[in-house]
């Protein structure tokens, strides 16, 4: 009777480690699995990132994480950083001690978004009036902390495709601030071309002649706006 009963305990424990190890194996099998179908994307910037008079859609990043989710088999994550009114030295700090800076780590792509504050607060908060010699200012304080960021984003992640996008006049009918916004572009391009796996994407020439209906205020899109603004990076990138 003690022999039977040491038998079926046996097979009980070998029956419940065998149980524990198959489960074992499962949850790394999908572990692995999830880790090879998962595209991450590190999206950072000012209000435009973070999708404002869009939420909860989440602006461009949101409509980019619909598309890339139905485009791709495996599952797209979005982390989302983009702070209303951020210029690059709030960025710069996020980098430096914001949970933003974990994520860069993980990031399969980054996406930047960032400068319209840097060269309206450099004017003196508002562009009704040029003021060259601020603007020239403000434009190397940019440069300045832009090299900063790339040298973190590049020192946790010396891999992952960055894609810069361009800044937008949002008043057309200014050619003088036209001038300025192509000439903050240009300085950007030029300066991202000295960094590898950079790619610069221009959003100025989408909304220019776009009307109201794209815009939710004087400077930032609605949903219809943040959508071309997804195309455009869609167009111009190819996620693998």
């Amino acid at each position: 009777m003690k022999k039977f009963i040491t038998i079926i305990l046996i097979v009980v424990i070998a029956g419940a480690i065998l149980s524990w190890a198959m489960a074992l194996s499962n949850k790394k099998d999908k572990e692995a699995k999830e880790k090879m179908t998962t595209s991450r994307v590190t999206a950072l910037g000012d209000s435009l990132t973070y999708g404002l008079n869009d939420r909860p859609e989440g602006g461009y990043a949101g409509d980019l994480q619909k598309v890339l989710s139905k485009k791709h088999k495996g599952i797209v994550k979005v982390s989302n950083f983009g702070i209303p009114d951020q210029q690059t030295d709030g960025l710069l700090h996020q980098l430096k001690y914001g949970k933003a800076r974990k994520s860069l780590s993980n990031a399969d792509y980054i996406i930047m978004f960032i400068g319209t504050n840097d060269l309206i607060e450099s004017n003196g908060g508002n562009l009704s009036e040029i003021h060259q010699a601020k603007i020239d200012q403000g434009k190397k304080d940019y440069l300045n902390n832009l090299d900063n960021i790339f040298k973190i984003i590049r020192d946790k992640n010396p891999d992952a495709p960055i894609l810069f996008l361009g800044l937008y006049n949002p008043y057309p009918d200014s050619q003088k601030i036209q001038s300025v916004v192509d000439e903050w572009n240009d300085t950007s391009r030029s300066f991202t071309d000295k960094y590898p796996n950079v790619k610069f994407i221009a959003t100025d020439g989408i909304l220019k002649e776009k009307s109201a209906q794209y815009f939710s205020d004087s400077l930032h899109p609605n949903k219809k706006g943040y959508d071309l603004i997804a195309k455009r990076i869609l167009k111009e990138y190819n996620f693998k």
